[in-house]
């Protein structure tokens, strides 16, 4: 099949100071498609054509404006996209289009954001960013979620992005971070480009502050995945361009 790329929207923000309209018109995915079936013919500039804008506001009645920070898994046939902001949300669907909302999965006093899911045993994993930490949810079925539990905790930064990865029997924490140091203008400096990385044998502890930590990247954003065939790549948005940039990713 084609590749997909589907994510926050950020319109060319014109505000004066900027910080008034960093977030404005984030209310829909957009979503792309390859015109090839090889993830490796498909790094190329421009390569991916864009569609329709997916679930915006006059699709959803009823819930928040905002729409960020959406993560897709395959589960049975279908797509299930959980996204958020807090409270996180549910929509499935069958050809990445049309999706039909299952309604809110769960919120938090101290907010819940920038969900991510991990397939491992049998079980999914959700980590998303609260205030100053990294939370984590269990399911079997992607609808009914365990009690959260603090994985990562942060005394510097607030985590953004968080991604948790399985490879050869650890687990690793991938997490963006906002430490409020933006001089408000330019765009990209409202999106910091470090990420941090955490290694742990056990996905429900990766420490205090670096206790745990083994590297830092620089991306915003990352997501960590394969191709058809086993290649590791990185994403980042918004560095070192606007959109998305992918690299190769090595471990070691």
């Amino acid at each position: 099949g084609k590749w997909h790329v589907i994510g926050i929207t950020h319109p060319l923000v014109e505000t004066n100071p900027l910080s008034e309209g960093i977030h404005e018109g984030e209310f829909a995915s957009f979503h792309a498609v390859s015109s090839a079936t090889n993830f490796k013919e498909t790094l190329k500039e421009h390569h991916y054509f864009d569609l329709p804008k997916i679930l915006p506001p006059k699709e959803r009645p009823g819930e928040p404006l905002a729409n960020h920070a959406p993560y897709i898994i395959k589960k049975d046939g279908l797509y299930y996209m959980i996204y958020g902001p807090s409270p996180l949300r549910l929509a499935v669907s069958s050809d990445l289009s049309k999706w039909d909302l299952k309604g809110n999965l769960f919120h938090e006093s101290d907010g819940a954001r920038d969900p991510s899911l991990l397939l491992h045993n049998g079980t999914y994993y959700v980590v998303y960013c609260s205030v100053k930490s990294v939370h984590l949810r269990k399911s079997k079925d992607l609808i009914h979620w365990s009690e959260p539990e603090t994985i990562f905790t942060s005394n510097k930064f607030d985590p953004e992005s968080p991604s948790l990865i399985y490879f050869n029997k650890s687990f690793y924490l991938f997490v963006c971070s906002w430490d409020g140091n933006w001089d408000g203008k330019e765009i990209q400096g409202a999106y910091q480009h470090i990420t941090y990385v955490y290694h742990s044998k056990d996905p429900l502890n990766f420490g205090v502050d670096d206790e745990k930590q083994i590297t830092t990247l620089q991306s915003h954003a990352p997501e960590i995945f394969q191709d058809e065939d086993g290649q590791w790549y990185i994403s980042s948005v918004e560095w070192p361009y606007r959109g998305v940039s992918v690299d190769l990713l090595e471990w070691k």
